[in-house]
């Protein structure tokens, strides 16, 4: 865990005034506008996150489904930490991706949301639409690099997942592991423990469709070292889920007045800047895999025999 250790620390380098310069995301001098003023790769062409036009994707079928290992068991407690930007869970490397030219072990997860009465949260967009909120969950390449610290200057040192979340009725309980922590970490520099649960649950159920894109961290230092995933398939967590996260958090530390809460912690969209998005998935086609199409026609010949049938034993009682 010493290398998770080592990220997490560059990863919430600003976290207190004292050990870095200071960061937000409002309208301040230390906003997000003035963030390549200290961060300078803030400010590069390779930036993070971007809106996702579906128009001018490219497919790829060589992507390959997104397979995660370790992530149903992943044995270690967790800490849960409020950072001052954000909730933040770290991992153990034991859970890891697979699916990319590269073996990716976990580091940490976090989230970001807006705030309520305001449409939009996560950091980014399909086509212009924003989601209620945006799970990152942050791997560092460890089949070609000895440790995060390293991996995070390299331009595949990282890979990130992205999950979109939008609300329903229903409760995620998979979030749950999260959100019923959250009033334990009110202020900026609170953590603690937690039992490990599956990470897997909060993931979308198909890993097959998602697009992959070269960009960078979303806060500083914004290093331009990111394999991004972005599923297509979005995850549903209850109004009442979102509103926790919107209405739990302090950036502020305990005792420090005013308080201030933590909303709108994302980043505004970047420019691509040229750069390819591709897509593990054909955009053009029904968006059926072929077990889905073939299930599909399989139903469709049943029903059909069905009603032959039907009609049959009709007819034949009429005469």
């Amino acid at each position: 865990m010493f290398p998770a250790l080592i990220f997490l620390q560059v990863w919430s380098q600003t976290v207190a005034a004292s050990d870095a310069p200071h960061w937000s995301y409002d309208e301040g001098p230390h906003g997000q506008k003035h963030w390549q003023n200290t961060y300078p790769d803030c400010g590069f062409q390779s930036q993070s996150p971007i809106n996702i036009q579906t128009d001018s994707v490219q497919y790829d079928p060589n992507l390959l489904p997104i397979d995660p290992e370790g992530y149903r068991a992943p044995g270690n407690l967790f800490t849960i930490l409020n950072n001052g930007h954000t909730v933040q869970i770290s991992l153990p490397e034991t859970m890891s991706i697979h699916g990319l030219p590269h073996v990716y072990s976990s580091v940490q997860m976090h989230l970001h949301w807006g705030s309520k009465g305001q449409v939009g949260g996560s950091e980014h967009q399909v086509d212009g639409h924003a989601f209620a909120a945006e799970l990152h969950v942050v791997h560092y390449n460890s089949e070609k690099y000895p440790n995060v610290s390293v991996a995070i200057h390299q331009p595949d040192g990282l890979a990130v997942l992205g999950i979109f979340l939008e609300t329903g009725k229903a409760v995620n309980k998979a979030y749950d592991h999260i959100l019923n922590h959250l009033d334990d970490i009110k202020y900026a520099e609170q953590e603690i423990q937690i039992q490990p649960f599956d990470v897997r649950e909060l993931l979308p159920a198909h890993l097959g469709h998602y697009f992959l894109y070269n960009g960078s961290l979303t806060t500083p230092p914004c290093y331009q070292s990111v394999q991004w995933v972005v599923f297509h398939q979005p995850v549903r967590i209850s109004i009442g889920q979102l509103e926790r996260l919107q209405k739990s958090l302090y950036v502020t530390p305990e005792g420090k007045i005013p308080e201030v809460p933590l909303v709108n912690n994302f980043r505004a969209l970047q420019h691509l800047n040229q750069r390819v998005i591709y897509s593990s998935f054909d955009l053009e086609s029904s968006g059926y895999s072929a077990g889905e199409i073939v299930a599909i026609i399989f139903g469709v010949l049943l029903g059909c025999a069905g009603l032959f049938l039907a009609g049959w034993i009709v007819a034949k009682r009429i005469r």
